[in-house]
């Protein structure tokens, strides 16, 4: 990163960083709510009037992607693979069936809908797997444009953003917020794993850990999506057509964060990450993670949440309370 881009995010990442600060100060002294879910409000509030400046621009985003990365990375070393593993055969089965069926419902929706077949592939992926980065991926196995890539990366992440705050107050209702169950609702639905990190913030620690773990669930299984796109795009065409359609392996680009979550979730189960190191990480970790979420809050674009489109609205609104109902049902049936 040159000078110029270096120093350009700095106004950004000052405006998170002294978001998240009062954030957490406010947070101690409201602790049902967090510094976490305080930081999301103040982040929309001041996003969208006086921190809403180019200048904060590149900082916000970084804040927001990168900073959260980082908070993931330093997560696992935090965990061990049992603690992974706990979300066991049955939330795999959950996950598996829940998206699946996002993919199915959002694609026949959107066609019946009137959308193009890649739009609707395109919000199929970003809702059932891992938003903008599901969509990145599937993306070029399917020719999609780039306007059609665009307007399913703001459409999704609108959803997911409404979705982030409504969870949290439908769990306590259907659930009572009892941790697993919360959790698979939480990470089995929401996004991003930005809006799964917040939702479950806004519950409580051990809540936003277990979400965390579904959501990588899911996006580890982008790569099944992609293979299942492949094909899909590829029906009724020759062999030679199916060679020439620009798949393979290298398509499959899990994010890098969920690689190093892995690799550091290894040393902490082999003991090379000590209990006090862990201790270290997970501070530092929830510090990112805070500042993450301020930037979350001031991406959140109120304007252009207000001025969707009534048919792209109808069909966000119907793919996002699928994906709810379905949840709720199989959490009630398998767990």
């Amino acid at each position: 990163m040159e000078l110029e881009a270096r120093t350009s995010i700095l106004p950004g990442i000052g405006a998170c960083m002294a978001t998240a600060y009062v954030g957490n100060a406010i947070g101690e002294h409201v602790p049902s709510l967090g510094g976490g879910f305080i930081s999301i409000i103040l982040g929309i509030v001041l996003g969208n009037t006086v921190l809403r400046g180019e200048v904060f621009e590149r900082g916000k985003s970084f804040s927001e992607s990168n900073l959260l990365s980082y908070s993931i990375v330093l997560l696992g070393g935090t965990m061990s693979f049992q603690a992974v593993m706990d979300i066991g055969p049955s939330g795999v089965l959950f996950i598996a069936v829940q998206m699946t069926a996002t993919i199915l419902a959002a694609f026949f929706i959107g066609r019946k809908l009137g959308f193009s077949e890649n739009f609707s592939l395109l919000m199929a992926s970003g809702n059932a797997v891992c938003g903008s980065s599901a969509i990145g991926a599937t993306a070029p196995v399917i020719d999609a444009d780039d306007e059609d890539k665009s307007n399913s990366i703001t459409v999704v992440n609108i959803t997911g953003t409404v979705l982030m705050l409504i969870l949290p107050l439908l769990a306590e209702s259907l659930f009572s917020l009892e941790t697993y169950r919360t959790s698979s609702l939480i990470g089995g639905v929401l996004q991003s794993v930005g809006q799964v990190i917040a939702s479950g913030s806004m519950v409580n620690e051990e809540v936003k850990s277990l979400s965390t773990i579904f959501k990588i669930v899911r996006i580890i299984f982008l790569v099944f999506v992609v293979i299942g796109y492949s094909a899909f795009k590829s029906r009724g065409k020759g062999e030679e057509k199916l060679q020439g359609s620009g798949f393979g392996f290298s398509n499959i680009k899990l994010p890098w964060y969920i690689v190093g979550f892995f690799i550091t979730c290894s040393m902490f189960t082999a003991g090379i990450i000590s209990e006090e190191v862990s201790e270290t990480l997970s501070f530092i970790s929830g510090k990112l993670e805070v500042v993450a979420l301020a930037g979350i809050g001031m991406k959140v674009n109120l304007n252009s949440l207000l001025s969707q489109g009534g048919k792209i609205s109808v069909y966000a609104a119907s793919v996002g309370v699928f994906q709810v109902l379905l949840a709720a049902v199989l959490i009630f049936i398998l767990f």
